[in-house]
Order: C-alpha cells, then structure tokens, then sequence
C-alpha cells in the first residue's frame, strides 16, 4: 500500500486467536489452577521471544484499566476477567498480547497508517514462536480452535481504523454497514465491538476467517477499505462543492469552543476535535503536531485524565478537562 491516505486511514491491526489444547476456552475454565497455568506458560514463552511489560489486571484498580481501554491496549472483555487476566506491552505498544480473555491468547500488532501486510509479518514471527513453545487446539477441519466461531479457521481477524466524517456527515454509514455484512465484513465503532459510533472513526474487519487463507483475508479487507477509502474522498469533494461555508463555520466554531470552554463533556469534546481534524484535512484549519493533537482524545478521556491532572479542591471532571483542552489547543492549532 504506497499511497498515502494518512487523513483517512489511521492505524492497521492483525489480531491472532489461539487457545491451549487441553484446557476449556476460559469462559468455560472451573480451576483458578487452569487459568494461572495458561497466564505463566504464555509470560514464560513471551520473555524468550521478545521484551515486554507484563501487566496483572488484579494488580490495577478499575480506573487504571480504563486507562489501558482507552489507550485501545486492552478490552473490556478482559477487564471483566480481571482476577485472572494479564496483557503483555512492546515499549512502543505496538505488539499486544491479552492472556485469557475470551480466548486464552489474543495477539495483536498495530502500525499507523493503511498496510495490513506489515503487522502480519511482524505477529507472524511471534505467533511462530508461541506455536512451538505451546500446544495450541487446533483441528484438521477447522483450523485454530476458538471460542467464537467467527474466528475458526486461521483464527485471524484484520482491521484497518479509519476517520470518515464526510461518509458519516452525508448519511451513508448506515448503508455502508449493511453493505459490508453481505460481502463479509464488519464495521464498528472506535472501541471495536459493541461500541458506539463517535468522532467519525470506524473499524473495518473480516467478519470469519475459516475457509479463508491468512493472505486471502488480508487481500480482501484491503481491497474493501481501499474502497471505503474512494467514497470517503469523493464524498469529501462533494462536501466541499455543496456545504462549504456552512462547514467552515462549523470548524472554527469547533475551534473557539475547544479553545475558550469552560466545560467540555468528553463526547462534546471527540466531535469538536473530529471536526478539526477534518478541518485540517480540508486545508480550513491547521493542526501543528498530529500526533499530539490525535492524543489528545485519549489524554482526555475520563480515566486517563483522573489519573494525570489534578483533581484537588473537589473540581469537576468537565471542568479540569476544559482547562488542560484550552491549553494544548492552542499550542497545536492555528487558524
């Protein structure tokens, strides 16, 4: 992939499912013993291959596994496994691993941008290592054992994060949506399953993976994003040509309140900085630092703000996250 959808495509991802061959799929595991030997086999393979940070949900308060929710490492899946649950972190928190959550191993790599080819090559090695390090269930007819069927076969899923604002403003995600489940695929919100649409992001993933080669899902997400991709460009074109005062207002509207506010509710916040992203992808607006400013979202989330900023004389969450929002405004804006 050489082209340069930087405004579109955010983040590219292969996820891998594997579970112990012997053991129950953890939803199903009776013996804490079970589960604290899958999370010992799974480090003990890990720090062989590669240096991570290994992190016990027990060991977190609920508020600092939000923190890792919303920086995308962990999910609530896993969350909800606390006592018994670990995630694994490169330095760069580009290679995840989650050990028992609804499978035992969930693996994942995520690059910037829109190349699928490149996290698989890179997980591939690691889930090379852990095949020879574990005995994983696997079966002739079906592939990798899982505990959704969704995810039989190479137990793969590939996912490409994209922001569509122009799609969303002109009403089409619906349609997308539907469109997508016939041919396949899937399309959800920033946080993956059972999220809601904000901020104009969504994630586009195969919907199965049996019967199908790892090449081959890869080969045909990448086709379909490449196409959601089109239709957010020619959409964005069509934007221009018929809304494009009642945009701009829009935009620096979205400027002087994320700029002035006093209190920002933090949905109110994701929509005012999607509009100045696509503000900036316009050429209305420009963003100094895009990767400050595209972390701004997750800085100012409810839990990763609690656990930064200052909470003392009983201030509200609205309020401290207006003032740290003002001020990072305007060091990485400009009109």
């Amino acid at each position: 992939m050489e082209e340069n959808f930087e405004n579109i495509a955010i983040s590219s991802r292969i996820r891998l499912a594997r579970n112990f061959s012997g053991f129950n799929f953890f939803t199903k595991l009776t013996s804490q013993n079970d589960a604290e030997n899958i999370l010992q086999q799974v480090s003990s393979a890990l720090v062989k291959f590669a240096d991570f940070d290994f992190i016990r949900l027990n060991n977190l308060s609920l508020n600092e596994c939000n923190v890792l929710l919303e920086r995308h490492v962990i999910s609530k899946e896993l969350i909800k496994n606390k006592d018994y649950s670990m995630v694994a972190l490169s330095d760069d928190e580009h290679m995840i691993v989650m050990i028992n959550e609804e499978d035992h191993i969930r693996e994942q790599f995520i690059v910037n941008g829109f190349n699928l080819y490149l996290p698989y090559r890179k997980i591939k090695k690691m889930d090379d290592f852990l095949l020879s390090e574990i005995d994983m269930a696997f079966s002739s007819d079906y592939g990798f054992l899982t505990s959704s069927p969704a995810n039989l076969g190479t137990g793969m899923r590939a996912s490409v994060l994209l922001f569509l604002p122009a799609l969303e403003r002109c009403k089409d995600m619906q349609l997308i949506k539907k469109e997508a489940r016939k041919s396949g695929f899937t399309v959800r919100g920033l946080y993956g399953e059972g999220s809601d649409d904000f901020g104009s992001y969504f994630q586009i993933s195969n919907q199965n993976s049996l019967g199908k080669s790892e090449t081959e899902i890869i080969d045909s997400v990448s086709d379909y994003v490449f196409n959601i991709i089109q239709m957010e460009v020619s959409a964005r074109e069509d934007i221009l040509s018929r809304d494009h005062d009642k945009l701009v207002d829009e935009i620096y509207r979205a400027f002087g309140v994320l700029k002035e506010c006093t209190f920002l509710e933090e949905k109110e916040m994701i929509k005012f900085l999607s509009l100045i992203k696509f503000g900036d992808a316009l050429g209305f607006i420009k963003i100094l630092d895009h990767k400050a400013f595209d972390r701004l979202a997750v800085q100012c989330s409810s839990a990763n703000l609690k656990e930064t900023e200052d909470f003392s004389f009983n201030l509200k969450e609205e309020y401290v996250r207006s003032k740290y929002i003002n001020r990072k405004i305007k060091e990485l804006v400009k009109k």
